[in-house]
């Protein structure tokens, strides 16, 4: 299994739209899992949006990252994001 962890932090209050674009890619068949967050803390040190999603491997991922969906979004993030760190791991 494949797991990609990604947080953002935004220059604008565009939150609940990153988060309903990127849920509605949890119905790709690459895609085993997907969760999206929205911070509540609002704290100095805490990102705006995090996604937690699950891959069968890392071809299933490549799918993924490469679909013109993600990229849609993808594009859109680069004009609202300020600061942003992903973890990529296997089990």
């Amino acid at each position: 299994m494949f797991k990609h962890i990604v947080m953002w932090k935004l220059t604008e209050d565009v939150g609940q739209k990153i988060k309903k674009d990127l849920e509605n890619l949890n119905s790709l068949d690459c895609v085993q899992k997907m969760e999206v967050g929205l911070d509540t803390s609002k704290k100095e040190a805490s990102f705006d949006v995090v996604l937690y999603s699950e891959f069968e491997n890392e071809d299933a991922f490549a799918e993924y990252f490469k679909h013109p969906e993600h990229k849609k979004i993808v594009d859109f993030l680069k004009t609202v994001v300020k600061d942003r760190v992903v973890v990529d791991y296997n089990v």
